[in-house]
């Protein structure tokens, strides 16, 4: 064996180790992603339909057919955009690649709070059903503990990492449910339903004004936010474009027919003024209590009370929990994209869950559940979602004229050309209906006047601050890789200063984390400073001209560039700094290892240079007859490896690589540039010598 090659070994073990800690849990299929999806309907129809019956009264099932219509617009949009843009966001992603930056972080803002919401409602909900059982359960000192219990435990479970199938049996659940809420519908119509609510709405239970129904309205559509937690998970599921069609349908019905047909029975079960019910009780916390309360036989009241108690405690933990996966994820998705600190996404060393997302949305949902105002917190959160659901309409909009010829598994139908694109109908009327419901919530409900541009306003402020206070754009993408937000244990092979020759390719993330991890993780002995990496960009000058001779502009762009993101990567460990650097040289080796000497440097993170594909001999620099070292790196990695008056650890390059695709680099300023994984896939496994 070679010298060189006998002293590649060292740090091996110790980077292994590292890259094998994993990144967020993927894998979620579409039954659970249809699970997620109809949870959040039935969940808002259990805490819900009691103030949409007490706003609209006799217009309810009309208000809920309307809903229907627009949930159907509104898969239609989500649908195309998903299957367009696959990664985790939901709104945000389509607002990003729909319009910028800025507005990508509008509507990812807004869904977050929309999830903080539906968090803290359905875990105070659960008492008022829990209390079937137990009736002091459902107030005072012992709601709230249970609250706090179920917050508790939807915490935990998602600090822990949610698994694919225990959604997929809680899509069991779910359809269980939504059995159990079609008898409903069915017996209600034979026994409770009167002709007045179909022939005479405006007669039932009084007049309403315009105010109160588009008021409905928007707390109508408020259980849609579940597609937005999917969408987020589109990139998970693989389905066909058949499939996708099917998903669409599914969806519909599956929304359409519970919500239409208990909005007819609510109205002539529940308590409302002028209506066949009128008492003094009020079943806006538990309607559905109130619906099955309304049937005059025992034999059949009384088991459907305990069957929808348990049903409605299943569906809303379940919702509670989705909601949190959604937030987390989302949240995790906005550090990711820089939007947010990249702290607040740091992901557990064990269980690669959002830990500090997980725990911040649990205890401001105990905040927001302990007032128990459900109407305020329903006002809120239709702000958000129809916030949020405005942009994805006109998201969809502007990606066909932004993105005209991509392909796109799924196209909504009915379609117009206009100028260079085609206006796609649905989502065109769909922002008209989110966009007038969002200035009407905003008209007829304080709680999302004050609080929710409040809301609005200090997220947006704090978004330009921190990308403005990092020297990072406002309306451009800033990406970080996924293991920056993870914080391995402690491993053996630590340094204090580490040398980067970076390349201006995709790789630079690979080397610039590998360098991160193995800097130091915390500067825990009292020491003054941290880790320092020393980010290179290498100029390698032809023979022919001066070592002094111009750089090209493009070159020197190049070079910042690659600079600034080596920076960016790097400064997201904890403890590290990074320098930034240029130098000119005949050879990159060469003027990386005299640096190497020149700094004092305990490392190299090197990417390796694989070795010329070039036939002949080793004067042609081919692979002939020079040995084995040839066909094992190139002769900047080489030499390097070789010369070096330090450690040296190096990135593998892919194998199995076309000749093509690994020759084709960049041009001869760049140290060596074999094409790359992409930036968020693992990286390949490192030596070190």
């Amino acid at each position: 064996m070679s010298p060189g090659r006998a002293r590649v070994k060292g740090a091996a073990d110790a980077l292994a180790r590292i890259d094998s800690a994993p990144i967020l849990r993927r894998g979620l299929g579409s039954p659970a992603l249809f699970g997620i999806v109809q949870s959040f309907t039935a969940a808002s129809i259990y805490f819900g339909l009691g103030m949409i019956v007490d706003s609209a009264r006799g217009w309810t099932w009309l208000v809920l057919l309307a809903a229907a219509g627009f949930f159907l617009l509104l898969v239609l949009s989500y649908v195309e955009g998903a299957s367009l843009h696959q990664e985790r966001g939901g709104a945000t992603v389509l607002a990003r690649f729909g319009f910028n930056e800025l507005w990508s972080f509008v509507a990812g803002w807004a869904i977050l709070l929309d999830y903080l919401i539906l968090i803290a409602i359905t875990a105070f909900v659960v008492s008022d059903y829990v209390a079937v059982l137990w009736a002091p359960i459902g107030s005072g000192a012992l709601a709230v503990l249970v609250s706090c219990a179920v917050l508790a435990w939807v915490a935990r479970a998602n600090l822990r990492g949610i698994g694919p199938r225990r959604f997929e049996r809680a899509a069991v659940i779910v359809v269980a449910d939504l059995a159990l809420q079609l008898v409903i519908v069915g017996l209600g119509v034979l026994l409770l339903l009167s002709g007045d609510v179909l022939t005479a709405p405006a007669d039932f239970g009084g007049d309403r004004s315009a105010g109160d129904l588009l008021f409905a309205f928007t707390l109508a559509i408020i259980g849609f936010a579940g597609i937005d937690a999917s969408s987020g998970l589109a990139g998970e599921v693989a389905i066909s474009r058949r499939g996708l069609k099917r998903l669409v349908t599914a969806r519909l019905l599956a929304a359409t027919i519970p919500y239409v047909g208990i909005g007819l029975v609510a109205v002539s079960a529940l308590p409302v003024s002028g209506g066949p019910r009128e008492t003094d009780e009020s079943f806006v916390d538990a309607p559905m209590l109130g619906v099955v309360a309304a049937f005059d036989q025992a034999w059949l009241r009384e088991p459907l009370r305990y069957l929808v108690a348990v049903s409605a405690v299943a569906v809303l933990a379940i919702a509670c929990n989705a909601a949190m996966l959604g937030l987390s994820r989302l949240g995790y998705s906005l550090a990711l994209n820089r939007q947010i600190p990249s702290a607040i996404g740091r992901l557990h060393p064990t269980h690669s869950t959002p830990v500090v997302v997980i725990v911040a949305g649990a205890v401001l949902a105990v905040a927001l559940a302990v007032p128990r105002d459900l109407e305020f917190l329903a006002g809120i959160y239709a702000f958000g979602a129809t916030l949020a659901f405005t942009i994805v309409h006109l998201s969809i909009c502007s990606l066909r004229y932004r993105e005209p010829d991509r392909d796109r598994p799924y196209k909504m139908p009915l379609n117009v050309r206009i100028g260079n694109g085609e206006l796609p109908l649905p989502a065109a009327l769909g922002a008209l209906v989110s966009g007038g419901s969002f200035v009407a919530v905003l008209a007829v409900h304080s709680g999302a006047r004050f609080v929710g541009v409040a809301w609005m306003a200090v997220g947006i402020a704090l978004y330009v601050v921190y990308r403005r206070s990092n020297g990072k754009p406002v309306f451009k993408r800033v990406t970080i890789p996924e293991r920056a937000l993870t914080r391995p244990k402690r491993v053996d092979a630590e340094y204090g200063s580490i040398l980067v020759p970076v390349l201006g390719t995709s790789l630079d993330d690979d080397i610039m984390q590998t360098a991160g991890r193995l800097s130091g993780e915390e500067n825990t002995d009292g020491g003054e400073g941290g880790a320092v990496i020393e980010a290179l960009w290498v100029f390698e000058v032809p023979m022919a001209l001066p070592v002094d001779a111009r750089i090209p502009d493009s070159e020197l762009k190049r070079a910042r560039a690659a600079l600034a993101r080596a920076k960016a990567v790097g400064e997201e460990y904890d403890g590290v700094e990074v320098a930034t650097a240029t130098v000119r040289a005949r050879r990159a080796g060469e003027a990386i290892v005299h640096e190497a000497r020149r700094r004092g440097v305990e490392a190299i993170v090197l990417a390796a240079e694989e070795p010329t594909r070039i036939r002949g001999g080793a004067l042609l620099g081919g692979r002939g007859d020079a040995g084995p070292r040839d066909t094992f790196v190139g002769e900047t990695t080489r030499y390097v490896v070789n010369k070096a008056p330090c450690r040296v650890i190096l990135t593998a390059p892919p194998v199995d690589k076309p000749p093509e695709e690994s020759a084709g680099g960049a041009p001869p300023a760049v140290v060596g540039d074999p094409t790359l994984p992409a930036v968020e896939t693992d990286s390949t496994p490192a030596t070190s010598r």
